[in-house]
């Protein structure tokens, strides 16, 4: 039995201890104007550098982790519970932090946390029936979507909110994918 302390597993705590530096780097504000970036149009600082760099790097470490664990055989129970609740952290501490900056209204955050809730209530119900309800396509895609448009919202880049558009409605999408996937496991046909 593999150990529960491997490396992929590391890799997806790393996330869940580096989402409070993300917040940290992000509202703390470190308002040193970047003279050449401002003068391209960016309202950026120094922090938001930092704080998008630090995402980014532990938002690369879920796919690292993943493969890691798949080509070394090394998959664990730990490793699928710590796994989506790592991404789960890192990208909601992002989110409400982008919501304390007004770089993002709230009402969106609640649709992508509402949708992650579902799609867990929704997995869990699936595992006590002894069903497993394997990452689909289209939440990946959201990942991917949600980890771009974050970053660029974390840069502060002008085309950030359109890709933040884009995330909210592959988020909603995917969620509807995974409801109706699961639908008859949550409905009672007795």
């Amino acid at each position: 039995m593999p150990s529960s302390l491997n490396v992929p597993n590391l890799l997806s705590l790393s996330r869940i201890f580096l989402a409070p530096l993300v917040v940290f780097l992000l509202t703390v504000r470190i308002d040193l104007d970047i003279p050449y970036l401002v003068n391209l149009g960016l309202n950026i600082t120094y922090g938001d550098i930092f704080a998008g760099v630090v995402f980014i790097i532990a938002a690369l470490t879920d796919t690292a982790d993943g493969y890691i664990a798949r080509k070394k055989g090394i998959v664990t129970n730990f490793g699928k519970f710590i796994d989506p609740l790592s991404d789960k952290v890192l990208v909601v501490a992002a989110l409400i932090s982008l919501v304390e900056l007004g770089r993002l209204p709230a009402w969106m955050v609640v649709v992508i946390v509402s949708r992650d809730f579902v799609v867990s209530g929704l997995r869990m119900v699936a595992a006590v029936e002894g069903v497993v309800i394997a990452a689909s396509w289209a939440g990946k895609a959201k990942t991917v979507v949600q980890i771009v448009a974050i970053s660029m919202m974390i840069f502060n880049v002008p085309l950030a909110f359109p890709a933040m558009w884009l995330a909210l409605a592959l988020t909603v999408w995917s969620g509807a994918v995974y409801l109706a996937n699961g639908w008859e496991l949550i409905v009672d046909t007795d």
